[in-house]
């Protein structure tokens, strides 16, 4: 499996974190210390890419929702873009499609 890159960009809703790789037990942490660095703003959105995520287990869910309260905390708004199937089919069983707003691409998710 190959290492897990996190690339970070700013849209006009706010940053935007794009995923590639496994958001695992060995990288989730990767994440999860990036978080505090972000620079949110009330009123802003974190949109999380996850196109390039090839494998995604509890540790990297529970980094996602690590992001989603750092967002909260902050006064701004989290959404995953383009959440692979498998993955989505996880946030769907565990109820988390309902806790975490779902997009089909960044695209949509950066619209003001």
């Amino acid at each position: 499996m190959s290492p897990l890159k996190i690339t970070t960009r700013t849209a006009a809703t706010g940053p935007v974190l794009e995923i590639t790789g496994p958001l695992d037990y060995t990288h989730a942490a990767d994440l999860r210390a990036l978080l505090p660095t972000l620079a949110l703003q009330p009123g802003q959105r974190l949109v999380v890419d996850l196109a390039g995520m090839d494998f995604c287990d509890s540790s990297g869910i529970t980094a996602l929702l690590a992001a989603r309260n750092q967002a909260h905390a902050a006064g701004a708004d989290l959404a995953l873009a383009a959440v692979p199937d498998n993955t989505l089919r996880i946030l769907h069983i565990a109820g988390l499609d309902q806790v975490f707003p779902l997009h089909p691409d960044t695209e949509s998710a950066t619209r003001p």
